[in-house]
């Protein structure tokens, strides 16, 4: 088992998901120099190697009330003046925060608390119990899409399911939304993901009550894929009302998350959660959610990744499609089915059909036939000219149409006259969406 993965296995009990600082100090460090710094408490002495490139995301975050550094070379620091690393700290108490400068002391001590209660190997252990694995960067299995999230990428992905999440990330969609939904919402998310699983696409959600698991059985129905991203530990199932839903997904699917085995999910882990979901997938749609709701948080993540962001429409008196509303007032694009979906996700040529209302028999009839139909009283038999006065055409060319309409089943001839039939043809039972 090689030191890396180790190292990261640690880490993932060590560190919160989606910790930007130390996102910093691994990417600079590297898992094993990260882990062995927290580990070793004799390691005290502050780096002296260069200071993090601020593009690459590491320089420290400035203390509340400073202003924001500007981008370029800091310049050198006056005798005895705190340098910029230190995170304004003075030379003597920046010593103490060895390795980490810039790191708050309470953030560097939970950490090496928790390093000292580690045990990386019994993990690995307990997810191949249970027929999983765990995936770091620089696998063939990792989603390098994940990269974009920067500092905040995860650590590693503790993963149980028999696919190959890199493959089935590149075709993917979120499918997301209120807890508490609507027994509208939860049909649009069922019928959105079985039909966006038999156009061959992966359903990502959460695995939450509402529309998540709408979405989640939808595509399991359609024998299709879907992945559940969770906020606890992959053999932990939260909610617990799910426990056969997971097992389900599991066993079809992926169930997939960045916290080891047997953690426990937690308010902002599932906030920090959805920035996963967002990641993973090429747009997020979410279903009903109100102005607070979590998945709103995932569409603003899509948002700031340049991944699309896509909302179906509710009624305007149901507050929790007012969260939808919002969003679609703003960057995000309304859809009201898969085919728009896979348009905007999908390859170039992917086209939703063109929306075309039912079409009518006598829509179909020639403009100047359609006129004398449309000269004809509703109530009362009419003599043919008066018919061709209305029409704007001869007495002889009315006639003629007249005979037409009778053969159509649209007029009848009441001696001299002539009268719109009590039966008029059948309208056209095309379907949405036909020509």
């Amino acid at each position: 088992m090689d030191d890396e993965r180790l190292a990261r296995a640690a880490l993932t009990r060590i560190v919160e998901p989606g910790d930007e600082h130390a996102g910093r100090w691994l990417d600079r460090y590297g898992a094993n120099g990260f882990l062995q710094r927290l580990r070793d408490p004799a390691r005290q002495e502050p780096d002296t190697g260069p200071l993090p490139e601020q593009g690459a995301g590491t320089l420290p975050e400035p203390r509340a009330g400073t202003p924001e550094p500007l981008v370029g070379t800091l310049p050198e620091p006056r005798a005895g003046a705190a340098h910029p690393a230190s995170g304004g700290l003075p030379p003597e108490r920046s010593a103490d925060l060895g390795p980490f400068p810039g790191t708050g002391e309470k953030r560097i001590d939970g950490w090496r608390r928790r390093a000292a209660d580690a045990e990386p190997r019994r993990d690995l252990d307990a997810i191949a119990h249970h027929g999983g694995r765990f995936v770091i960067p620089g696998d063939t299995e990792w989603p390098r899409q994940l990269d974009d999230l920067g500092d905040a990428r995860p650590i590693g992905l503790w993963i149980r399911g028999p696919a190959d999440l890199r493959s089935w990330a590149l075709r993917s969609v979120a499918v997301v939304g209120a807890r508490a939904c609507t027994p509208y919402g939860a049909h649009i998310a069922t019928t959105l993901a079985s039909d966006l699983a038999e156009r061959g696409w992966v359903v990502v959600s959460g695995a939450a009550f509402g529309i998540d698991g709408a979405a989640h059985r939808g595509a399991l129905a359609a024998h299709g894929a879907t992945v559940a991203v969770l906020a606890c530990g992959v053999d932990t199932p939260y909610p617990r009302g799910h426990a056969g839903l997971l097992g389900r997904i599991a066993e079809q699917g992926l169930v997939i998350g960045e916290l080891p085995p047997g953690s426990h999910p937690t308010p902002s882990r599932f906030i920090l959660r959805n920035r996963v979901i967002a990641a993973l997938t090429r747009g997020t749609v979410v279903v009903e959610a109100e102005y607070r709701s979590g998945s709103l948080a995932t569409a603003r993540h899509a948002q700031r990744l340049g991944r699309h962001t896509m909302g179906v429409p509710g009624a305007v008196t149901s507050g929790l499609s007012a969260g939808v509303h919002e969003l679609l007032r703003g960057h995000a694009t309304l859809v009201t089915d898969a085919a728009e979906v896979v348009e905007l996700v999908g390859d170039m040529g992917e086209l939703a059909p063109a929306r075309r209302g039912p079409v009518l028999p006598r829509d179909l009839l020639a403009p100047a036939t359609a006129r004398v139909l449309e000269a004809l009283p509703a109530r009362r038999p009419t003599p043919v000219a008066e018919i061709a006065g209305r029409a704007g055409t001869t007495p002889d060319d009315t006639l003629a149409r007249l005979y037409e309409l009778h053969s159509l089943g649209y007029v009848e001839r009441q001696g001299e006259d002539w009268r719109l039939t009590n039966s008029p043809p059948e309208g056209s039972n095309a379907r949405r969406g036909g020509t």
